[in-house]
């Protein structure tokens, strides 16, 4: 048989929407810069640099003695949990392997060939990826202009006048990612009106515990006159667990009863259900989160503005920050001090790099490394 059985073999013999997908970019090897830095700065995947609350290692480790066993299947506790800080039933909340999972089924369940999903140009790339693996068809909104009061925000109105009669899904994040751009409660309320019943508008609040700004509001209150509304979040950024997988999703349950359907089974570990359902008890660790986080950011901002570098207004723990031309030369640099930012090339944003919010002293580091590198 001499038939190479190459990548290109199989992805022949996939649907089309897998036929012609990209898969989800992480970013830089962050496993092999470690093995490579003797103190790797890890400013690339938004990870929040001060950890998980104490009650939450607690409970993990307090866990291990089951590791031979099935988690529950329903995650009852944490929902238990969930439901007294929403107020919602917990019939009205769906358990992800992270909330990058809820966001692939919701295309699955939601959307396929013929259908129209719509989404923001800048927006957090699972959306392209959900809707291309779905067979969909992508209605791309371009974002606000670099003059406009949110630059490289999303544009509501336009994405609202995008809903055809074959649009089934709109994907927002509400602050976005990579953008760091957010919009207030009455911009949202009006959007989420905008939208016709029967087309799912998933609002992403990953970063949702991260926000200081007065005139945000989470979409959670317009659930219960929005059946066609889903809210996810995650613990991965304010709460410090990613490396557990752990997100949710808010929604009517008559459609959340439609996306278990497809859910895997036992699809969020049983370390993951104790430590989460912990965190959410640690009410302090969160606001202190929140608050180094926004010392932080104010720094990183004002230090990069005294060096003429611009940025994007951020309500996240990371910040876009535009190098121009010189970008790839400035992150390739970086590396070899040992600090990891994000490039932005795959995103349409090639002049720009994502930085985390880091501690302080990874931000001086950062601050040294930029110093030397920028003259």
């Amino acid at each position: 048989m001499n038939r190479a059985f190459d990548e290109a073999w199989f992805a022949a013999r996939a649907h089309e929407g897998i036929r012609g997908l990209k898969a989800y970019d992480p970013g830089h090897d962050v496993v092999a810069l470690r093995a490579a830095a003797e103190w790797l700065v890890e400013l690339g995947s938004n990870e929040n640099p001060y950890g998980p609350s104490p009650d939450a290692r607690e409970a993990l480790l307090d866990s291990l003695h089951l590791v031979h066993r099935y988690p529950d299947p329903r995650g009852t506790a944490l929902k238990a949990k969930l439901a007294g800080v929403h107020g919602v039933d917990p019939a009205c909340l769906l358990l992800g392997n992270g909330s990058h999972e809820l966001l692939m089924q919701l295309a699955q369940v939601f959307a396929g060939p013929g259908d129209d999903v719509v989404y923001s140009q800048f927006g957090f790339a699972v959306f392209a990826i959900a809707t291309q693996a779905a067979g969909a068809k992508a209605r791309v909104v371009t974002a606000l202009p670099r003059d406009a009061a949110m630059p490289l925000g999303h544009d509501l109105a336009a994405l609202a006048a995008a809903v055809t009669p074959a649009t089934k899904l709109v994907y927002v994040a509400n602050p976005n990612n990579p953008t760091g751009t957010w919009f207030g409660a009455p911009a949202l309320a009006a959007f989420v009106a905008a939208i016709p019943p029967e087309v799912i508008v998933v609002i992403d609040e990953a970063y949702a515990e991260m926000v200081d700004a007065p005139e945000f509001e989470t979409a959670m209150g317009l659930l219960g006159s929005h059946p066609n509304l889903v809210v996810t979040r995650t613990f991965s950024k304010a709460y410090g667990l990613a490396g557990l997988r752990c997100g949710y999703a808010v929604a009517h349950p008559a459609l959340l009863a439609v996306l278990e359907r497809v859910r895997e089974s036992f699809n969020v570990n049983g370390f993951a259900l104790a430590a989460c359902a912990a965190a959410l008890d640690d009410h302090a660790h969160v606001a202190w989160v929140r608050r180094r986080n926004v010392e932080q950011r104010a720094a990183l901002a004002r230090w990069l503005a005294g060096r003429g570098i611009a940025t994007i207004p951020s309500q996240t723990n990371f910040l876009l920050a535009e190098f121009g031309e010189r970008t790839p030369a400035i992150e390739d640099a970086l590396l070899t001090h040992g600090i990891v930012l994000r490039p932005m090339r795959g995103y349409g944003l090639a002049h720009f790099s994502r930085i985390t919010v880091g501690t302080l002293d990874e931000q001086r580091r950062l601050f040294a490394a930029l110093d030397e590198v920028l003259a």
